[in-house]
């Protein structure tokens, strides 16, 4: 294996992503739950896709969203994880030029859909709340068709130049890559040239991205409050916050995540520098676990769906 401070003037033709260099005897115990996180992740997702699909009673337009959130979870499951336990269980750490900057634009355009999927969300319940008698022909199967055009579109438009960016550069030294995935940084800092554009582009691009989306998941859930509190029938509150309840559940859970992560970045000096990679991994599996599973549990329909399913099943 080469070290982290191996230089060769031959031109790199591919990368070694080394996890956790100095814990690998510990590496073979993280495995354990990660992969049981992605089997729980795959598995719930499949089903909840398979329980809308088959479930007549569940093609409108609040579950197609559901669908769009899962498929997305599911992409950015297969693109981290599998390579990640393959370097813990066989020490498969080499991954070629080009795949390296396929798994960084997939990361970087599903983490940002994923974001925008949620804002999108967030208007369906204001609409569902706010204006009820209008719900249906505002938050119609059309509506859904165009809001995953636009989901598609934004975010690839905006993200795609990051892998092209950092692709450009010249990597005539180091090969190593200090994390488990191919972070556009973590890769960038291994050229020889200024990389300025390249952080300034993803800082822009991230806070633009998500940034946006969750100002106006905020601003959605302001005025869902503000409605939900001038309501006067009994009962009334407690119905109207239950139907957004699942989706602020996951909100939080994904902002959270995120935060941490950055406030881990900010303050790396004073924690260890594993800490980043480890989180970075884990955001990757931990929502998409528990994102099916929380709507599940949460919404009626789909646990009745997923019951009538098995008892057809049996």
């Amino acid at each position: 294996m080469a070290s982290p401070n191996n230089y060769s003037t031959a031109p790199v033709s591919e990368f070694l992503l080394i996890c956790f260099p100095n814990y690998q005897s510990w590496q073979h115990w993280l495995s354990l739950p990660l992969s049981l996180l992605f089997l729980l992740a795959m598995g719930a997702n499949i089903i909840l896709l398979i329980t809308i699909w088959l479930e007549a009673s569940l093609h409108e337009p609040v579950y197609y969203l559901l669908s769009l959130l899962s498929l997305l979870d599911m992409v950015l499951c297969l693109t981290v994880i599998p390579k990640v336990l393959a370097i813990f269980w066989f020490d498969l750490r080499s991954i070629s030029f080009s795949v390296c900057f396929l798994q960084m634009f997939i990361m970087n355009s599903f983490l940002t859909m994923e974001s925008c999927t949620f804002m999108v969300m967030a208007y369906d319940r204001y609409v569902a709340i706010c204006h009820p008698l209008r719900y249906p022909s505002i938050i119609s199967d059309q509506f859904v068709a165009k809001a995953a055009i636009f989901i598609l579109a934004r975010n690839v438009l905006f993200t795609v130049p990051i892998p092209i960016l950092s692709a450009q550069l010249s990597y005539c030294g180091r090969n190593v890559i200090e994390n488990c995935i191919c972070a556009n940084m973590s890769v960038s800092r291994l050229s020889c040239d200024d990389i300025t554009i390249n952080r300034l582009y993803q800082f822009a691009a991230g806070w633009t991205l998500l940034g946006s989306d969750l100002i106006l998941i905020f601003l959605s859930y302001t005025l869902i409050l503000r409605a939900v509190l001038r309501l006067k029938a009994e009962g009334a509150v407690a119905k109207a916050l239950s139907t957004c309840g699942s989706h602020f559940i996951l909100i939080l859970f994904f902002s959270t995540i995120l935060l941490v992560f950055i406030l881990t970045h900010v303050a790396k000096k004073k924690v260890s520098p594993y800490v980043p990679v480890l989180l970075n991994v884990l955001h990757h599996v931990i929502p998409a676990a528990i994102n099916p599973i929380v709507y599940g549990v949460r919404t009626q329909e789909i646990k009745q769906g997923i019951q009538r399913l098995l008892k057809k099943g049996w």
